[in-house]
């Protein structure tokens, strides 16, 4: 189908069909994507257990490493985190260990 043929197509739908057909292309997509990674989550799980099975990290410790990376990644500033943290822990109190 031509450019031009899928405009007038498209024209002759309303916005809610339209909405529609976005959202299941979308899904479509999103559920391809999905599909094509599950190998490497599978790799990365693997992964994960072999580092707790052999006594290298913990479950904690591989958490806490993610999460710094996360943060590192998106450039967080860890003063306004502290903070943020800190005030969490005035409001909700220390949280055991």
């Amino acid at each position: 189908m031509s450019k031009k043929a899928l405009k007038l197509v498209e024209e002759n739908l309303t916005q809610e069909e339209k909405k529609e057909n976005y959202v299941i292309n979308y899904l479509k997509s999103t559920l391809a994507i999905e599909e094509a990674i599950e190998p490497y989550k599978e790799q990365k799980r693997e992964l994960r257990k072999e580092y707790i099975e052999n006594g290298w990290l913990t479950k904690d410790d591989i958490w806490a490493a993610v999460k710094a990376y996360r943060l590192y990644e998106k450039g967080a500033d860890m003063d306004d985190l502290n903070d943020i943290f800190d005030a969490i822990e005035r409001k909700f109190g220390e949280k055991d260990a």
